[in-house]
Parts: structure tokens; C-alpha cells; sequence
């Protein structure tokens, strides 16, 4: 699949894996529970709840969360943490007449031991996009600006400004050459994480390359793109794009432990983030680096119960009208069979929703519309494990149990043919 992520040297790509290898790790907690066992859980402890109704089974394609199901999940979190080298992570699954599943592994912060917990902040990276085309969208909604507005109108200097639209824009088929692929960038940045960028100077990174291709052409992931969208709220609300998301996204969808930070600063609790996006090539602890480079496209921070609250928020529209929220969902095709990525989101086996990730964390929270089902899944790294993301390892790990004919992002097991 194209990126889905925003990262630096290495394109963000939600690819799956073609195997989840098999290791003991730390063990989650029970569900709902606010920290991790040290041992593996008893079929008591990893019941989920509340119980699951077996009367829907059939109706969703969602697996009910027995305890034994669980347990199978529980095995499945520690191949992956164990395989891929994962310090942290936290997923939860929550579906009606189906129970709920929540459950943190490994620690957050591999000096101290402290374990990873639900309640932690983490670094959503380009979960970001989803709230700056929802706020830009919201401007369509009041008539103050158009999907098919070229990004001339309200940024200059923008090759191929005149004919590029903010629609193209949201749904990545600008052409504009993503900032944060760019070599020099990324040295310049790895030399010193704590710098802080402009949006303007993200630009010009991204201007001095040819642009790939005609507007609406083609699909290709670009950064650039909501850096732009970002400076289209700003002028046209006059206001600054934390304050805009932070009051008409944030506030009206009940988001209270998600932040659009201005500086490095996490808000505590948080997991420490570890990357091997560094100038050495070593593992480094990444937590306080400066996310200015990110901005509109990937600089939020959140935990898991809001990420699960803004799963379905985003997937359903309730901050839109419908007609716009039909746009939003309309998909062009990505690169794999039953992807497609529409206006700052995308539709991936069903799943819909967006990934994100920043050096040192990444998140998966996606909705599944047809059981009504909420997927979350956080952890404290990025580094790639055989050019693999390993939120992506994750997802695909959980899926093919609880939702076999919607394995995130594309795998479904093949039956073994008789005779």
C-alpha cells in the first residue's frame, strides 16, 4: 500500500505482513484494567466485557470476545511485540453484543520498567490528518470555502497552484513532492531533532523538487499536502490551526485528553517513544523531540479512549453534514485490493479510519462499520521490522482472529482445499 504513516527517511506504508512469528512477551492487563500483569493472565482474568450475545454472531462478522478468544489475542499481541521488538503497546476492540477487549503489554519506559497503560498520551503522527480535513471540511459545511477551490486562492507560490484543488489536497493526488522524503531534510533534522520548523520552510523543502505528476493523476502520499490544507484554515478562520482544531474538532467531539501541542511537551501520563530514525541508526528514546516538522500532518497527541471515541466520530461524520461526509468517504484507489484513501481517510478491508506515525510511536484506530466495531491499537515505537510497520503487524495480528473476512490490511486466510 502507499504511506499511510508520516514519518521521515522511510515512506509510511500500512503493508501487511505475511506472518506473525510466535515469542512470549509481558502480558496485558484484563480488560479495562489500567496497567499490565507480569504473568500470563488465567482464562479468568482475560474475560472481556460485558458478555457477548452469541444470538448476533452471524450478522457482523465479528468474533465475540470469549475468554478464550482473548487468550488467543493475548498470544497473538506478544508474537508480534516479541518478533518486532516492541516495548509497548495497548490494543482495544469494542463491539455491541460482541464484549470489548483492552489490554496494555510491555513497558512505557524501557529506563524505568514502568508499564505500558491505557491511560497513556502518545503521539498520533498522521492520525493528525484526520482532524485538519475535519476542520477544513466544516469550513466547506458554512460555505466559506470549496472542495473544488484551487490552493492558489489562498496559498501562493504553489507549483501547479492554479490547478490544484483542496480536494485533490485531502485525498493525496496533488503531485507535490512530500517535504519530509527529502533527503537533506532528514539529515538536517536527525542532526537535531529539538529544531522547530515553519510551515513555510516545510514548503520550500517540498517546492524545490519537480512536482511527480499532473493534478488528480495519480495517488501518491504527500505530507505537503496538509501543510497546505493547514495554512488554508488558518486563512480563512484567521485564527491558528491548534486554536481551530482545538475548539470546533476537539471540543465538540469530547475530546478532552487530545492535544494539539505548540511545542515538544507531552501531557502527562505518557509513554516514552523509542526510534530508530536517527542520525547513528540506533535506537534513541524520542519522546521529547520537536514535532513542529509535522504540523498539520501529523503533530497531535492522544490515548486510547479518545482515539476510540474519535474512530467512530470520524468514520460517521457527526461533526458534518452528510452530503460533505459523503465526499469525504468517496475513495480512489490505492495499491492493494480493497484500499482506497478519500479525503484525509482512508477504506481499508472495511476498516475505515487512519494510521499515524512519528518517530517513536504509532497508533491504528479504525472503525468497521458493518459490525460497528472500534479497533485501537498504540504502541511506543516505530522502527520497522522487515519493512513492515509494526502498528500494521498488529493490526493484521488481531484482525484475522476477531473480523476474518476484514483482515487489516488485505491478508484473508485461504481455506485449504479438500483431497
Amino acid at each position: 500500500m502507499k504511506p499511510t504513516h508520516l514519518r521521515l527517511r522511510r515512506a509510511c506504508a500500512a503493508a501487511a505482513a505475511t506472518g506473525v512469528l510466535i515469542a512470549p512477551a509481558a502480558a496485558g492487563s484484563a480488560s479495562g484494567a489500567s496497567a499490565p500483569e507480569r504473568s500470563a493472565p488465567s482464562s479468568a482474568a482475560a474475560a472481556p466485557t460485558p458478555t457477548p450475545t452469541p444470538s448476533s454472531d452471524a450478522d457482523a462478522g465479528f468474533t465475540p470476545l470469549t475468554p478464550a478468544v482473548a487468550a488467543q489475542l493475548d498470544a497473538a499481541v506478544r508474537r508480534v511485540m516479541r518478533e518486532a521488538r516492541v516495548p509497548g503497546v495497548t490494543v482495544g476492540l469494542w463491539a455491541p453484543g460482541k464484549g470489548s477487549y483492552l489490554r496494555s503489554f510491555g513497558v512505557a519506559d524501557k529506563a524505568t520498567g514502568a508499564p505500558m497503560t491505557p491511560d497513556l498520551h502518545v503521539r498520533i503522527g498522521s492520525e493528525t490528518k484526520t482532524f485538519t480535513v475535519t476542520a477544513l471540511l466544516q469550513l466547506v459545511d458554512q460555505g466559506k470555502v470549496g472542495l473544488d477551490d484551487t490552493i492558489g486562492k489562498y496559498v501562493t507560490g504553489v507549483p501547479n497552484g492554479d490547478r490544484i484543488t483542496l480536494r485533490e489536497l485531502a485525498g493525496m493526488r496533488s503531485g507535490l513532492f512530500n517535504y519530509s522524503l527529502d533527503d537533506a531534510f532528514v539529515k538536517k533534522f536527525e542532526a537535531d531533532p529539538q529544531q522547530s520548523f515553519t510551515p513555510r520552510q516545510l514548503l520550500d523543502v517540498s517546492f524545490a523538487h519537480p512536482v511527480l505528476f499532473e493534478p488528480g493523476a495519480e495517488f501518491d502520499y504527500s505530507n505537503t499536502n496538509l501543510i497546505l490544507l493547514g495554512l488554508v484554515v488558518e486563512k480563512v478562520t484567521g485564527r491558528p490551526l491548534h486554536d481551530v482544531i482545538t475548539k470546533d474538532v476537539l471540543g465538540p467531539a469530547g475530546l478532552r485528553s487530545t492535544v494539539f501541542p505548540t511545542g515538544p511537551a507531552l501531557p502527562a501520563p505518557y509513554a516514552h517513544g523509542y526510534t530508530d530514525q536517527t542520525a547513528s541508526g540506533q535506537v534513541e528514546d524520542s519522546t521529547h523531540w520537536n514535532p513542529s516538522w509535522a504540523w498539520a500532518a501529523g503533530e497531535m497527541v492522544s490515548d486510547v479512549q479518545n482515539l476510540r471515541s474519535w474512530a467512530r466520530t470520524l468514520a460517521t461524520g457527526t461533526l458534518l453534514k452528510p452530503a460533505t461526509q459523503a465526499e469525504r468517504l468517496k475513495t480512489t484507489p490505492m495499491d492493494i485490493p480493497g484500499a482506497g484513501y478519500g479525503l484525509g481517510i482512508f477504506d481499508v478491508q472495511g476498516w475505515i479510519g487512519h494510521n499515524g506515525s512519528i518517530p517513536g510511536y504509532e497508533v491504528l484506530p479504525v472503525y468497521l462499520p458493518s459490525a460497528q466495531a472500534t479497533m485501537v491499537i498504540v504502541l511506543n515505537t516505530d522502527s520497522q521490522y522487515k519493512g513492515q510497520e509494526p502498528s500494521t503487524l498488529f493490526g493484521e495480528a488481531v484482525t484475522a482472529i476477531v473480523t476474518p473476512d476484514h483482515v487489516y490490511p488485505g491478508h484473508k486466510p485461504v481455506a485449504p482445499k479438500a483431497g
